[in-house]
């Protein structure tokens, strides 16, 4: 067991809580991995979220992708779920200024459409990449893409979990 897992584990509910609103902003989520404890290892941790991802309500989404920044935009504070932001969007920044524009109508055309901001686990994509991913799910309907943003989100949790058993 990961010294996060026994730190976790030992935790009381409002810290172990904290802990995991820095890897998804979802309360619901939160709540029921605390609840889920104690876990036998970070693996066990991690398929426990999985399993929950696919509970959640529209609406636990919604709070979620809320500390979300827009692709593209850098996130602001200094907190821990920032910084694992900027690094997971490092991949996708662009000093191409037409690349930038056409994110920024890209995000913009999106919100329109769906009533979020455009979530994609950005971890090692291409602004190109970002850009494609964003043009091929403007085709999506709406449950499509809300499925879409479930399978974002979770991935981006998980790999945010992965990055607080390591480190």
């Amino acid at each position: 067991m990961s010294g996060f897992m026994a730190r976790f584990n030992a935790a009381d509910g409002v810290e172990a809580s904290a802990a995991l609103l820095a890897c998804c902003a979802s309360q619901k989520w939160a709540s029921a991995l605390v609840a889920g404890r104690p876990y036998t290892d970070d693996d066990a941790l991690r398929a426990r979220s999985a399993a929950v991802f696919d509970s959640l309500a529209w609406p636990d989404l919604v709070e979620a992708m809320s500390a979300h920044p827009r692709i593209g935009e850098r996130a602001e504070g200094t907190g821990t779920e920032a910084g694992w932001s900027r690094q997971e969007q490092s991949a996708a920044a662009t000093g191409d200024e037409a690349l930038r524009e056409r994110l920024r109508a890209g995000n913009a055309e999106y919100e329109r459409r769906f009533g979020h901001v455009f979530l994609i686990c950005a971890t090692g994509l291409s602004t190109e990449q970002v850009l494609d991913a964003l043009r091929a799910r403007m085709g999506n309907d709406i449950d499509d893409e809300r499925e879409v943003v479930r399978e974002e989100l979770g991935k981006i949790a998980d790999l945010r979990l992965a990055k607080a058993a390591t480190g």
